[in-house]
């Protein structure tokens, strides 16, 4: 955008600049012990031959838990009908 625009639209409150830093995270440095560099992506051709067995693949932990699961919430009308259960129990 040209800078009149630009300020036009800070001055609306209607734009906000963002700085954005990536940080992309591949694995131990080289020349770490144990690290060997990532071989080509296995393709159906070497597959078929069973020459994928000599390249090089990143180890996979099995025991590593996974991102928590979104929990969900209760009905309204779920929640409504428990308070009034709970109330008609209270009161025999």
């Amino acid at each position: 955008l040209p800078e009149r625009e630009r300020a036009e639209l800070k001055r609306r409150k209607l734009l906000l600049e963002v700085s954005a830093r990536h940080v992309r995270a591949c694995g131990p440095p080289p020349g770490t012990p144990g690290w060997a560099p990532p071989g080509p992506a296995p393709t159906p051709d070497p597959s078929f031959r069973g020459s994928w067995r000599r390249l090089p693949f990143k180890p996979y932990n099995f025991c590593s838990l996974g991102l928590p699961p979104a929990c969900g919430h209760l009905h309204p009308l779920l929640k409504v009908r428990s308070e009034l259960r709970q109330i008609f129990l209270e009161m025999g």
